[in-house]
């Protein structure tokens, strides 16, 4: 093997290394992203949630959080079985 043959398989070797490198990155990026829109869109019942799942982690009671999110639960079940008109959005807008 060519000594310029040999330095270019090394740096192809490199190079490749660092593409699987920048593709993890981004794939753990656009994991981290929707996780973050998730918890967003889905908001009081998921926090929560995860506090009742922190604080039972944490050797205490998660009766309190788990509570609010049965709660927040319900009435989020109520409103989406409420018909919804630009009427409904604007009234929402407006408080």
């Amino acid at each position: 093997m060519t000594p310029e043959r040999s330095l270019h398989a090394r740096s192809y070797r490199h190079r490749s290394t660092g593409q699987g490198l920048t593709e993890y990155i981004i794939i753990v990026a656009l994991i981290a992203i929707a996780a973050i829109g998730v918890v967003g869109l889905f908001g009081g019942v998921v926090k929560s949630q995860f506090g009742a799942m922190a604080a039972a982690l944490g050797g205490g009671n998660g009766a309190a959080a788990m509570t609010a999110a049965t709660g927040l639960g319900n009435q989020a079940a109520g409103e989406a079985g409420q018909a919804a008109t630009l009427d409904t959005y604007a009234g929402a807008a407006a408080e």
